[in-house]
């Protein structure tokens, strides 16, 4: 039978910021344009899949980045115990996306071996390239690999029925969105492929890259993976908390986005 998966968005981090921060090239109109951090839950079919693993207060606090909720907690309010879950997917490995490497032992841990090639390759020889990236999680993540705890996909996967992994690039070399079957259509988390609906729907790249023209391909392949615009879900934008449901009462920062916009 064809799985239709839930989707929880849970907010783990915060930070502050002003709209000039978050396009490149800046922007005119320089208004208060905050990230939130979120990590996502996939659950359907039997399994548990987690799409990103955050970072842990230290890495926060290191980085001037609130952590509003550490990410084992937010699992545990919607059920999911990590040291239970065992598919772990990391859309790519930047510091926010790819901590919390103790969190999951049970785990494999799927991304793109081009990610993988270009966290350990040549361009980390530029600070400026590097900077997004942690060197202890780079370093976790190949501690996984000699213990056969990684798996590595090349472009496209089907991890389950109705469960894909899409490598699209931009943001940097082996960034992957992660395409979903739920109830209302073909869900696309779109990860830094777009941080905030603007990024992707005013085609106004976010600043941190490996290829302006790789990101503006990327955006056109994620619309083409969702079955409407109201499918595609970016990766930091805090109105994804105001757009979609809660999926606990009473608890703002929990969003199911398997389920039709409020709005």
């Amino acid at each position: 039978m064809d799985t239709d998966y839930q989707i929880y968005a849970i907010r783990y981090g915060h930070l502050a910021r002003t709209a000039s921060h978050n396009f490149l090239g800046g922007d005119l109109h320089d208004a208060p344009m905050p990230l939130d951090y979120y990590v996502w839950a996939i659950v359907g079919g039997g399994a548990t899949y987690v799409l990103d693993t955050g970072y842990d207060a230290a890495t926060g606090a290191a980085r001037g980045r609130q952590l509003t909720r550490p990410v084992g907690e937010g699992l545990a309010a919607i059920g999911i115990d990590p040291a239970s879950v065992r598919d772990v997917i990391i859309s790519h490995m930047h510091y926010d996306h790819a901590g919390n490497h103790e969190l999951f032992p049970r785990a494999r841990y799927h991304l793109q071996a081009e990610e993988m090639a270009f966290c350990t390759g040549s361009a980390m020889c530029h600070g400026l390239m590097r900077a997004p990236f942690e060197a202890r999680d780079v370093q976790a993540m190949i501690g996984k690999l000699f213990t056969d705890r990684v798996v590595f996909h090349d472009a496209v996967s089907e991890l389950a029925p109705g469960l894909s992994l899409h490598r699209v690039g931009g943001h940097t070399r082996g960034l992957q969105v992660v395409r979903v079957r739920t109830r209302r259509g073909w869900v696309v988390l779109a990860s830094d492929a777009a941080h905030f609906y603007a990024n992707w729907q005013q085609r106004r790249p976010f600043p941190i890259l490996d290829s302006v023209p790789a990101y503006l391909d990327a955006l056109v392949r994620v619309e083409k993976l969702a079955s409407s615009p109201a499918h595609v879900i970016p990766g930091h934008d805090p109105l994804v908390l105001q757009r979609y449901p809660q999926a606990l009462p009473g608890v703002p920062d929990i969003v199911r986005v398997d389920l039709e916009p409020l709005a």
